[in-house]
């Protein structure tokens, strides 16, 4: 009970919301990875996703299906060659209550210029978001009236509207352009807002009173507050979890998989009737990224039967019952995940040692002699995974290091290009394909945008391009794996498996269900004791 009266104690002192706990819903969670940044336009890895879809809100938003719905617009229009988008504005959305933002009146509604304001951000150079490459196809963004804003741009993207559904791009008041400190409590319209940070220890967030959604006739959210931990040791968290410490709990680590799941990946039966477990295909694939450019130190890696001979040699399907309980599904595909339009079965890499080591022998490598060391670099959730590649691949007779790196390290890293070998995931922002493919297109080179691996070939190029320009998703999808066989033939990864989403809350956590994004979506949760 400490952690429960400690969270009811910072309500207290920061806001004084908190008095008779017993009536109040505080539903608390542990973010081992921390959380760098309150600023959306940073937000691209999953902790800052779940934090900013609390605090915000973009013109649309996902349902549970992963369907593009209102959200502060009310409606769209497309014009009939899909270049123009109108969206008209809910005049209901206000801002979290914040005098640093809007003085001593506290709080105001949002306008058209905060939606202006929030997407000329995102595109700054100043900012220089890692999201700004999703409004790199923006011609100009205008308000037609004073409900109305219009985005037209320079080609049509039956994708535009997922696109703004993520975290990026989030609204956010134009005060905030003249408050420094603004990302230190930042103020935004979604369901919930600020309250209190401790760095590396707390986070809590409050109810947005004011907050304009609505579930039949009951306002949204119905959870008093969300108070977040920062306990980076996961086996720890794990155990406050069991404790009733946490009410959830996302993923599972190789420290405690045996404990809470069968050989089968189903809920041990010691927890059945104390845990909800939620399992189902996630939009999230987990590779190998290989540098592609010439900054690849490692001379055999730029030999594209090499980086076969590597897809090769190791037995996926092995390393998924043994590793992680068969949790997910060995990618012998591309890396289009299982579960989207443009998976494409088959178009991958089976296990085939010595097909391995015949590519190896035509690219001049016979036995791996004369390969230099393989800098493989991951970080210590996934170290397991990478020591039996390294094993598969050193029976190959290739050298190979593991480097564990600081989460916060390897993610910098990744997005400079500074990786020979990295370990990566890719979850989806929106349910199209065009999410996968985007980080092989050489326009999307980082640090501009998500092509961690600097691939360029220009027949996929031209189909991404191509892709942009048809509006039907039954046309697009040959392109897709077209697309997609192309980066598979390369190499330019390793695809590893396909995800699955697992949850597990205990039995008082009310409405929190799953998607396969796994996307945190609090507003209809309740904790029923």
């Amino acid at each position: 009970m400490r952690l429960f009266f400690l969270i009811v104690c910072v309500l207290s002192s920061c806001g004084g919301m908190v008095h008779h706990e017993q009536s109040k819903m505080i539903f608390r969670y542990n973010e081992s990875a921390g959380i760098h940044s309150f600023d959306p336009a940073f937000a691209k890895d999953q902790s800052r996703i779940w934090f900013c879809n609390q605090i915000y809100n973009s013109l649309v938003q996902l349902d549970s299906n992963l369907q593009v719905q209102p959200s502060i617009a009310k409606r769209w229009e497309i014009s009939e060659d899909g270049s123009q988008y109108d969206f008209i504005i809910r005049d209901d959305v206000a801002f979290h209550h914040s005098e640093k933002s809007f003085g001593t009146n506290g709080y105001r509604n949002v306008d058209v210029n905060d939606i202006i304001y929030s997407l000329n951000r995102l595109k700054s150079k100043k900012i220089a978001s890692p999201g700004a490459w999703i409004l790199s196809n923006v011609k100009n963004i205008s308000v037609f009236n004073d409900s109305t804003i219009r985005v037209n741009l320079l080609s049509p993207n039956p994708a535009f509207l997922g696109l703004l559904s993520m975290q990026y791009c989030s609204v956010l008041p134009v005060e905030s352009d003249t408050i420094p400190d603004f990302f230190d409590s930042p103020c935004g319209t979604g369901p919930f807002q600020f309250q209190y940070h401790k760095p590396n220890v707390k986070l809590v967030l409050r109810k947005h009173q004011n907050y304009f959604e609505f579930e039949g006739t009951n306002k949204l959210p119905y959870l008093d507050a969300v108070a977040i931990s920062f306990i980076s040791d996961k086996q720890t968290a794990f155990l406050e979890f069991i404790k009733g410490k946490f009410d959830f709990l996302s993923g599972i680590d190789a420290s405690y998989k045996d404990e809470l799941l069968d050989n089968d990946g189903e809920l041990s039966t010691k927890y059945t009737q104390k845990l909800n477990y939620y399992k189902q295909d996630y939009l999230n694939t987990e590779y190998l990224g290989i540098l592609m450019d010439d900054n690849q130190e490692n001379e055999a890696l730029r030999d594209v039967r090499v980086r076969q001979a590597l897809n090769l040699a190791f037995d996926r399907d092995l390393m998924m019952q043994y590793l992680r309980n068969n949790i997910g599904t060995p990618a012998h595909s591309g890396f289009i995940p299982k579960g989207l339009p443009g998976y494409h079965p088959g178009c991958g890499y089976e296990y085939n040692p010595e097909l391995a080591k015949k590519y190896l022998l035509e690219a001049g490598y016979p036995k791996a002699q004369g390969i230099p060391v393989i800098h493989l670099n991951t970080t210590s959730s996934y170290v397991d995974l990478c020591e039996y590649i390294q094993h598969a691949w050193e029976a190959l007779g290739i050298k190979v290091e593991v480097n564990v790196n600081p989460p916060s390290t390897h993610r910098q890293q990744v997005s400079k290009s500074q990786l020979s070998i990295f370990r990566g995931s890719w979850i989806a922002d929106y349910a199209d394909a065009e999410n996968y493919l985007a980080l092989f297109y050489s326009g999307n080179h980082s640090p501009n945008g998500p092509n961690y691996t600097h691939f360029s070939n220009t027949e996929f190029d031209d189909l991404y391009e191509k892709s942009l320009r048809i509006p039907e998703l039954s046309k697009r999808i040959p392109l897709y794996e077209k697309m997609d066989s192309i980066v598979i033939m390369q190499a330019a990864i390793i695809p590893l498996y396909y995800d699955n989403v697992l949850r597990f809350s205990h039995k008082s956590v009310k409405g929190l269900g799953s998607n396969a994004m796994n996307l945190l979506d609090l507003k209809r949760v309740k904790i029923i004791n």
